[in-house]
């Protein structure tokens, strides 16, 4: 009988374990079931994603509604400048000859001058190319909705080929947002949208071919997005857009042997332009970090002279000036520059624009390999002037 009852109270004590695992945990053949069935709709999901004609419309729907809501904020900018031609040479015997009266030694004729702009902030602050308005006389500027207004030049840098214009009388405009270009990847869509041509509010779509293109030979400064989305002249200063629909670049040049579309375009990145833009509105001019040494990039020559192993080499201090930062800060001729604030240098153009970037009176850490020995620096930065650069490889000048 005591057996008995050890063997209910076994049977009983499972059974009760059994309902309220049950219970605790679910009906497991409904949880097999929903599981089975998410399974399924996940398949069919990616099946259906799959398919060519659906990714199409998807991609067709962003397309569409980056282009709806980033067209408004670009727009038309139409530049006339003022010639003078001097047609018969400014002699004092000729101007005997007419009394000093009405001497015809000189003309005017308007230049015209065409290009795009990104409007981004809601009382007219444009961003555009130097090139588009430089020197320009009178601005008109026209949004994808028709209406005109005049505006001014706040600032400009040929330096990026940056400028920044204020539309006048103006206010509740439509915006486009900056986006981050250090986020961008190789092989994204993107759209430019700008006025090709005279043609208005044009969009075309492409990808990112590369970024950090530099000995373009367009400006000094160089960190170039170059794209396959069709630029032509005119979209100059327009828009390049990511699909979150933000301005990660401006338009500024394309490489051509017609003059027209050939595949490849290049864009200032919105984080320089940024930068750029900020300092002409709150200085009236662009201040950038200066250093005082000549770089060099390493070819396999040089590294071979130097018994550094090329992959693992960034650039060269072909000479320090005397008195600058850098001279000050400890640095030398023939020192390796490997890193900034941490970050590997990669060439003597992107140190440059890194350098250029911080602000005259930050410091930046150097991280230097002298004859083999590794050496962190700290430098104060001065303020780079307008010098000219005697060699883009050579002068960095900073």
């Amino acid at each position: 009988m005591k057996k008995y009852l050890n063997i209910t109270n076994f049977l009983a004590m499972s059974l009760c374990g059994f309902l309220t695992g049950t219970m605790v945990s679910g009906n497991p053949l409904f949880i097999n079931k929903v599981s089975a069935e998410e399974k399924e709709n996940k398949i069919i999901e990616r099946v259906t994603s799959s398919n060519p004609a659906v990714t199409a419309n998807r991609l067709s729907e962003d397309f569409i509604s980056v282009s709806k809501n980033v067209t408004p904020a670009v727009v038309t900018i139409n530049s006339t400048k003022i010639v003078k031609n001097n047609n018969i040479p400014d002699d004092p015997f000729l101007r005997q000859f007419f009394n000093n009266r009405n001497v015809p030694n000189e003309q005017q004729s308007k230049s015209q001058g065409l290009g795009s702009g990104v409007i981004i902030s809601s009382d007219g602050t444009v961003l555009t190319n130097n090139h588009v308005i430089s020197g320009a006389d009178s601005i008109t500027v026209t949004l994808s909705d028709k209406r005109k207004y005049k505006a001014k030049i706040i600032g400009t840098d040929p330096r990026t080929d940056v400028a920044v214009i204020k539309i006048l009388n103006a206010k509740d405009l439509p915006v486009a947002k900056l986006g981050d270009s250090q986020d961008l990847s190789v092989g994204e869509w993107v759209l430019a949208i700008g006025n090709p041509l005279g043609l208005s509010s044009t969009v075309t779509s492409g990808i990112i071919s590369a970024k950090g293109r530099d000995h373009v030979g367009i400006t000094d400064f160089e960190d170039f997005i170059q794209t396959d989305a069709a630029i032509n002249p005119g979209n100059s200063g327009g828009a390049l857009v990511n699909l979150k629909g933000e301005v990660i670049g401006i338009n500024t040049a394309i490489a051509s042997k017609t003059g027209g579309y050939m595949g490849i375009g290049f864009a200032i990145p919105s984080n320089m332009a940024r930068k750029v833009m900020s300092d002409l509105i709150s200085k009236g001019k662009v201040t950038r970090g200066y250093l005082g040494i000549q770089i060099q990039d390493i070819d396999e020559n040089l590294a071979k002279n130097l018994n550094i192993n090329i992959a693992d080499s960034a650039v060269i201090i072909g000479d320090v000036v005397k008195n600058s930062p850098a001279d000050i800060g400890g640095l030398q001729k023939y020192d390796l520059v490997e890193s900034v604030n941490g970050n590997k240098v990669i060439d003597s153009n992107s140190f440059r624009n890194t350098v250029a970037a911080n602000e005259p009176g930050d410091s930046i850490t150097l991280g230097i390999s002298r004859q083999g020995k590794k050496i962190d620096l700290k430098v104060r930065l001065g303020e780079l002037e307008n010098k000219i650069a005697i060699n883009q490889l050579e002068d960095e000048q900073q």
